[in-house]
Order: C-alpha cells, then sequence, then structure tokens
C-alpha cells in the first residue's frame, strides 16, 4: 500500500514539474504558427487557431480584406513542406489576462519591403489556448545602418559659367549668379533658359595686363610678369532683400576700379526688374583704393536682426605690406574688417564703438580674406570661412566688437618673415575651428533639406585648394566632427547653396564653371 502511495505521489510530481505556465503555453503555440508559415506547414498553422476564426490582413487600403484561418491555412499548401519562406519573425510581446492573451509578432517580408506586424487575439478553451482573432498592419522595412548611410554623388545641372562666385534662389528653378570674370546671369534650373542681366554698373574690375616693373615689390608676384589676371576681382556676392517679394531689392558686392585701375570692395542695391536692375544705390564703398587684384573679401549675410553683414578683405598679398600697425587692425581703415548696415546702407544706432576715429559701420576686426557668411537658421549666428595664407583657414562666428586677430594672430604662417608689432591692448577672439591643411574655404551653407535627413543642421565648406569639401557636425557652436566628401572627384569649389527646397548645389571655380547637385545614390 506505501509503495502504491508512493509512486502515485512520484507521479504526480512529475507531472506537476512539467506542468507549463499560460506564457509557455502561448508561447509555444505562437512558435507552431511561425513555423508553419516559414516552412509552408499548413495543418501545423491551423491547429493553432480556433476553427472558423476570421482575421483581416493587410492590403495596403483602407478597406477591410479578411479571410477564415481555414483559409488562410490553406495559402501555405502552395509550396512543398518544409520549402523555407523568406519572413523572418519573432514574438514582440505577450500580455495575458485571465483566460485571454493578446500577442504582437513582427514579421519581415523582403519581397514585398515590408515589415507586418501581426495583433492577435487569443483565448484559453478547454485547457488550451487557441488563436481566436487576428489583424495585421504593415510599414516600410527599416533601412540597415549600413542602408541608412548617405552616398552623396553629384549631378552637373549648368555647364558654361565664367567663374560662377554665388548664387541667390527667387524661387527653387529662378536663380540668379554672378560670375566672377562674366556678368550675373538669370537661369531658370528646368528649362535651362539663360539671360543677363542689364544695368549693371561698369566699375567692375578686371584682368590686367601684369608689368611687375610698374608697381611697388609685393604688389603682384614676381611670377605673374607680362600676364593678363583678374585673380580675385569681379562680382563677388547676390544677396536678396528679405522682403525680396515685396521690394526687389539685390544686393551685389563686387571688386570696383577707378580710373588708374585702382580697384576696392563695394556694395550696391538696386531693384531687379524682370532681367535688369534699375535704381541702384551704393551702400558701402571700402576706400583706399589700392593697385593688386586680392583678398576683396566681399561675403554678405543678413542677420536675424534684419542688418546687413559684409566682409572687406584686407587686400595684400605678402604681409610685409602692412604698415606698422597693420591694415587690419587699424580702426580707421576699412579693410580687414566686418561692416554691419542698415540695409540702405546707413549705420545702425547700436554697432560697437571703437572711437571717435573709427570708420562707420565697424563690427569686427583683424580679417584676411573671409568670402563665406552664412546664417544659422536656429542660433541664429553669422558663421564666416576665412582664408589663412599658408594653412590658417578658419571658421569663425560673427561677434560685435571682436578681433580675429590677422595678421598678429594666426593658426598658420606667413608667406615671408614677417614679423608683426604687438598692438597694445588687443584681444583676440579664438576661431571655432581651424585646418592643420590648406583648404581655402569660401561660400559656406547649413544644410536642412531632406534628401540628407543624417546631415540635418551640418555646416557644408567647399574649398578652392585642391577642391575639397567638407561636411562638419555642429554642437554648442564647436566642431564636433568632420568628413571630406568627393575625395576622389575634387574640382575647386567656390560657394555651397541650398535651395528653397532643401537641395545641395555646388559651383566650380572654373573658366567653364558648372553648377552641381549632390544628391543621396543611397535612397
Amino acid at each position: 500500500m506505501k509503495i502504491k502511495i508512493f509512486a502515485c505521489m512520484m507521479i504526480i510530481s512529475i507531472g506537476q514539474s512539467f506542468a507549463q505556465t499560460d506564457h509557455e503555453q502561448i508561447t509555444k503555440v505562437l512558435n507552431q504558427f511561425i513555423i508553419g508559415t516559414q516552412y509552408n506547414y499548413p495543418d501545423s498553422i491551423a491547429q493553432t487557431f480556433y476553427p472558423g476564426t476570421r482575421m483581416f490582413l493587410y492590403n495596403g487600403t483602407d478597406s477591410a480584406f479578411f479571410m477564415t484561418s481555414e483559409h488562410y491555412a490553406s495559402l501555405y499548401s502552395r509550396r512543398a513542406p518544409g520549402t523555407l519562406n523568406n519572413r523572418p519573425s519573432k514574438i514582440i510581446s505577450i500580455d495575458i489576462v485571465k483566460d485571454v492573451a493578446y500577442a504582437k509578432l513582427e514579421i519581415d517580408i523582403p519581397h514585398y519591403g515590408n515589415r507586418y506586424h501581426d495583433l492577435l487575439l487569443l483565448k484559453k478553451i478547454l485547457g488550451k489556448w487557441k488563436i481566436v482573432g487576428k489583424a495585421t498592419s504593415a510599414e516600410p522595412i527599416p533601412k540597415t545602418a549600413a542602408e541608412l548611410k548617405p552616398l552623396p554623388a553629384k549631378e552637373v545641372v549648368l555647364e558654361g559659367l565664367n567663374k560662377p562666385w554665388s548664387m541667390a534662389f527667387i524661387s527653387e528653378t529662378d536663380v540668379l549668379i554672378a560670375e566672377k570674370d562674366g556678368g550675373i546671369v538669370r537661369v531658370n534650373l528646368q528649362t535651362k533658359e539663360r539671360h543677363t542681366i542689364s544695368g549693371l554698373p561698369k566699375d567692375v574690375a578686371r584682368a590686367v595686363l601684369i608689368d611687375t616693373t610698374k608697381f611697388q615689390r609685393g604688389i603682384f608676384p614676381t611670377s605673374m610678369h607680362g600676364q593678363k589676371q583678374s585673380y580675385n576681382a569681379g562680382w563677388f556676392q547676390l544677396l536678396l532683400d528679405p522682403e525680396f517679394e515685396k521690394n526687389q531689392y539685390l544686393y551685389i558686392s563686387y571688386a570696383a576700379e577707378n580710373k588708374e585701375r585702382a580697384s576696392t570692395t563695394k556694395v550696391i542695391r538696386g531693384k531687379l526688374v524682370d532681367n535688369q536692375l534699375t535704381n541702384i544705390g551704393v551702400l558701402f564703398v571700402a576706400e583706399p583704393y589700392v593697385r593688386g587684384l586680392y583678398h576683396y573679401g566681399g561675403g554678405m549675410a543678413f542677420g536675424k536682426d534684419g542688418k546687413l553683414y559684409v566682409t572687406i578683405g584686407e587686400r595684400n598679398f605678402f604681409e610685409y605690406m602692412n604698415p606698422e600697425l597693420p591694415v587690419a587692425q587699424d580702426v580707421k581703415d576699412k579693410r580687414g574688417k566686418v561692416v554691419r548696415l542698415n540695409r540702405d546702407g546707413s549705420i545702425p544706432d547700436d554697432n560697437p564703438d571703437f572711437g571717435p576715429d573709427a570708420i562707420k559701420g565697424l563690427y569686427a576686426t583683424g580679417i584676411r580674406a573671409a568670402q563665406g557668411l552664412i546664417l544659422h537658421p536656429e542660433t541664429g549666428e553669422i558663421w564666416f570661412s576665412e582664408h589663412g595664407t599658408m594653412q590658417g583657414d578658419e571658421l569663425n562666428i560673427i561677434k560685435a566688437g571682436a578681433n580675429y586677430g590677422w595678421p598678429n594672430k594666426t593658426t598658420g604662417k606667413y608667406r615671408t618673415d614677417y614679423k608683426p608689432k604687438a598692438v597694445e591692448g588687443a584681444v583676440y577672439t579664438d576661431p571655432v575651428y581651424y585646418w592643420d591643411r590648406t583648404v581655402a574655404p569660401t561660400g559656406i551653407a547649413f544644410y536642412y533639406g531632406n534628401e540628407f535627413p543624417q546631415w540635418k543642421g551640418n555646416l557644408i565648406v567647399p574649398g578652392l585648394s585642391k577642391g575639397s569639401l567638407w561636411r562638419m557636425e555642429i554642437s554648442n557652436n564647436e566642431v564636433t566632427s568632420s568628413e571630406e566628401l568627393f575625395i576622389n572627384d575634387q574640382v575647386r569649389l567656390r560657394k555651397a547653396v541650398v535651395s528653397p527646397r532643401g537641395q545641395l548645389y555646388l559651383l566650380t571655380d572654373e573658366e567653364n564653371g558648372k553648377l552641381i547637385r549632390v544628391f543621396n545614390s543611397n535612397k
């Protein structure tokens, strides 16, 4: 008798040790369903459902597409049992409330490009869990990290431009392009139709035949004797008024020359009527006019405050041509400065005070040859690129009263053995970023398009030297990482610009200049 009781207890104990929890039983049912659909076992699929269960399948529309569980199981009889279907599946969640459960499955079917979510209702019937309802939703399969990685490529949109310097979008397809050595053209990017803007000033500086014997040493490099060159002279920045749709004002910076063919940086404003510039007014002239065709600056941007910011280059090719107090450090000299103007050229009342002898409009000092200005669309700060000499290329943020150091402080080297005299009381502003190689950064742009969603907020920096193009990630006004793009397909670049709809364009610095669209070939 004792033996029988002991044996009975052992059977009960063993039975309890093999008893499954509800969660384990539901998991077993779900895995049976998954294996049935992956390996074409229709009977195994049917066994997981309560007979006659209706289910709603995804069909990509707002209509209700349903069938019975038996019909659904029969769909998997079209291939031989054991044949693998490419539909990776997994259980996402199981929630149990007494004798009712809710489960979610995730199924990827690459053939359709979709990730499906099966929402299953289960009921415990006569001690067994059965699927009593099924509804399915779908979304595109998320891309892997490798698939998400942008793959920039180039598309030539326009060519035959004469050393293009800048571009302004009137609309997504209607653009103005300043050709440094040509004119200002209006182009329809769809039809490629071009119109030359008429009514422009006649004093734009052009190429000169260089006779180095007639000029002070250093005005032109001796190697350029006998050549006809324009160097940095020509048309520079085009900038639309913030209220262009109402007033049609177009702002232009350029190298202007006088009768003696000395030159300087000049800023004008005019009304663009069809393809003609009218009502031209001069906003700023960076006297003195001097010989040489270098380092005009000419970058322009409107600040969040509606004021016009302009960079004026210091004009010297060799550093030793500076007087004892370098021109970029002399507040009485317009060269080597950032100026801030009202839109009509008048001087804002809240400009920093540099003293009674300072030039009108002075906002910051210590500039060498800054060309690229861009307003950060979120912070409202204006960033600018700065050319060094031997290295020393920088990125800076415009700040009221700042002194960016040139030529007394630089991250690069001088062309000669120049040693500037210390400027008493000067406090210099460090660059946000500088390169340890020569880049010659030009017209910069913040990217906020959808073509490269991973690049949003990045700074795009083109360069003349070797044609480098940089993508720079910014955080709290610091460059946290940089990537050089198109390292095997480089061309001298003058400008990066983003269209109203977020397309990224580049202008090449060539006699047969090109407008290039950068697109994502991994979309």
